[in-house]
């Protein structure tokens, strides 16, 4: 068996190489899941950190702003600083930093500690992603290679929603430290089985010199541009001086830094992969459906906890099965990957996405939990039938030694996609709340014998609990103004759903421009 090869882009490769790709596979996405539910884990945690930090809500919300920041500006840079390193040296390092500053997260006892090590535990987290992506590429046979995409896909799509459920649960149980005690021993095992299982990158080029422009420029613009995506909606975006300076540095800063990257001899970014007109695609459609997906993400436990009265425990339970079907979705697809087309399973994924779309917008205020169910199983289908082939549909004209920029540039733009989605649906959501309420509160007047009616009814309902007259009728204006904004949020929430639905769709005229909905394993050898 020592002496059987399997042939690769390069040359021939013993074919124990591959002897470890499960074990590899599990402690790469660990890694990734870790650092993927601690980007929405500390939500639920907020007013339990405010009240022991004595910290108002906009100082409380740098415990977010700044992770996802650090994260974003390692995203693109990871590819380069694993050549540099070595990736195994790079990822264990990572994941080691990630457990350290988590530690230390859990430990602070002020504001200014628990920021400093949030952006540090970004930095380290920032690695995970991509640089799991690229280790999975090669760890696994080229005909195998959506089986290992799949596991990774389910970590991606799983981890946003599992984390406030876990959240929750672990504030609602111990204290808001343990959501970053809980990764401390998760980690050790993850970067024990990296140093063991995970090898450097076969093709790896380390780079001679050090692009400090180009680091300085990327972290101006991805800074700058997550750091107004997380804070437009409370400064009323451009009507504020601020937020307008965030966007011009982010923009001359990306345009400076994409002049730099494409003249420098070693740019620490390489754009020069999106020649690939497959990448380009990919990478944009990526954005769509981070933009789609996180959009969606964010508003459902919104729907069913303020407007249901759910738990965050109990969003949890309605939203796993929907991450179950997912799971399963994936991995049918991922064994299958070399025999479908992504051409047609992103767009039945699509179609099932804005199915699930439109069922959620017909919910209204007396609609059970139970009503989500199929739903989010449409939409956990859709999703595991577009993240897997698309990912390596999306990397299938790279070559080896770029995959490590192409995986950063994906995983990148979902990242910011998702930023833009959740900026995006949360200005929505208020402002179409705002006209629904006002176009409710046109047809609610003194005039209207069914309002008149429905503010009776209250009036005597109050009266017959002892309430006086004066007070029950003032009361029953009081209930009536509340069950109008709850209608109105009903109205918003099904726009927004719709919506979501309606972008992802828009993405699919961009599946014209690749040349095959093969991936790597299908594709032969990629030089």
């Amino acid at each position: 068996m020592g002496d059987t090869l399997v042939l690769t882009a390069e040359h021939a490769i013993p074919a124990d190489r591959y002897r470890y790709k499960y074990l590899i596979a599990i402690a790469v996405t660990l890694a990734a899941v870790l650092e993927l539910i601690d980007t929405s884990i500390v939500n639920v945690a907020i007013p339990h950190m405010m009240g022991n930090l004595g910290a108002t809500l906009d100082e409380i919300s740098w415990v977010s702003t700044g992770y996802i920041i650090a994260n974003v500006i390692v995203i693109p840079i990871s590819g380069w600083l694993s050549a540099y390193f070595g990736r195994k040296r790079y990822f264990t390092g990572s994941i080691l930093l990630f457990v350290v500053a988590s530690f230390f997260c859990g430990a602070a006892h002020s504001l200014g500690l628990l920021v400093f090590w949030r952006v540090i535990q970004g930095i380290g987290g920032g690695a995970l992603l991509s640089t799991a992506q690229t280790t999975l590429f090669e760890s696994f046979p080229p005909e195998e290679v959506g089986i290992g995409q799949a596991m990774f896909g389910v970590g991606v799509m799983v981890g946003p929603t599992v984390g406030p459920t876990l959240g929750g649960w672990i504030v609602d149980n111990y204290d808001w430290p343990w959501i970053f005690y809980i990764n401390v021993p998760l980690g050790i095992l993850a970067a024990i089985m990296t140093v063991i299982y995970v090898n450097d990158a076969k093709h790896q080029e380390r780079a001679e010199t050090i692009d400090y422009q180009g680091i300085l420029l990327l972290a101006l613009c991805v800074g700058s541009l997550q750091w107004m995506l997380e804070r437009g909606e409370r400064y009323d975006w451009f009507e504020s001086r601020f937020v307008t300076l965030l966007a011009v540095v982010s923009a001359v800063s990306f345009v400076l830094l994409l002049w730099r990257e494409l003249t420098a001899k070693e740019p620490v970014i390489n754009f020069r992969v999106l020649k690939s007109r497959q990448l380009a695609a990919g990478v944009s459609i990526a954005a769509v459906l981070g933009l789609a997906l996180f959009g969606s993400i964010f508003v459902l436990p919104i729907f069913l906890q303020s407007l249901h009265g759910l738990t965050a425990n109990q969003t949890g339970l309605v939203i796993l099965p929907g991450a179950i079907a997912s799971a399963v979705t994936m991995a049918f697809v991922g064994k299958n990957a070399n025999r479908l087309d992504a051409r047609a399973t992103v767009t039945a994924g699509a179609v099932l996405f804005f199915i699930s779309m439109w069922k959620l917008s017909r919910m209204t205020l007396v609609s059970g939990p139970e009503e989500t169910f199929w739903p989010l199983i449409f939409r956990g289908v859709g999703l595991g039938l577009i993240f897997v082939p698309l990912t390596n549909a999306s990397m299938a004209e790279i070559r080896t030694r770029e995959l490590a920029q192409g995986t950063g540039m994906f995983n990148l733009t979902r990242q910011l996609g998702g930023s833009l989605g959740i900026a995006i649906m949360a200005t929505l959501l208020t402002r179409f709340t705002t006209q629904s309420k006002q176009l409710l509160t046109e047809h609610v007047t003194t005039m209207d014998p069914t309002s008149l009616g429905r503010l009776d009814q209250i009036t005597r309902a109050m009266m017959a609990r002892g309430v006086s007259a004066a007070s029950a009728r003032q009361q029953a204006l009081m209930i009536l103004d509340r069950q109008i904004g709850a209608q109105a949020s009903v109205l918003a929430f099904s726009k927004i759903y719709v919506l979501s639905g309606i972008i992802l769709l828009c993405s699919l005229p961009l599946l014209f421009l690749f040349k095959t909905g093969k991936g790597r394993g299908a594709m032969g050898p990629v030089h």
